[in-house]
């Protein structure tokens, strides 16, 4: 027999795995990133590795137009970012991390 453990039965919340974390970013004249800051500190983007566009849920009141960099920081960190183009104006959108699982 189990013990009744006192806790009301039922399911629990669901909770959302590797929710996108918004950043500032510095983009140069091309729009691509060149600076980030992650957890209080300005880094510089010493490359990126991949760039990819999504564009997607076309059908919903709030699309999807984001495009992707995978970037490697100046200390050897890989990460990667996005830009949430349905965010934004002209000037650009909001900027967005976002870590594999």
């Amino acid at each position: 027999m189990v013990a009744d453990t006192g806790e009301a039965d039922g399911l629990r919340p669901l909770r959302f795995l590797n929710q996108p974390r918004r950043v500032q970013v510095e983009a140069d004249a091309k729009g691509q990133p060149c600076r980030v800051e992650l957890r209080g500190r300005w880094q510089l983007i010493e490359g990126v590795r991949d760039i990819w566009r999504i564009d997607d849920e076309w059908w919903r009141e709030q699309p999807i137009h984001r495009v992707y960099y995978e970037i490697m920081l100046n200390e050897g960190v890989i990460t990667t970012v996005f830009e949430d183009l349905a965010s934004g104006d002209l000037a650009g959108g909001e900027w967005y991390e976002q870590r594999a699982l």
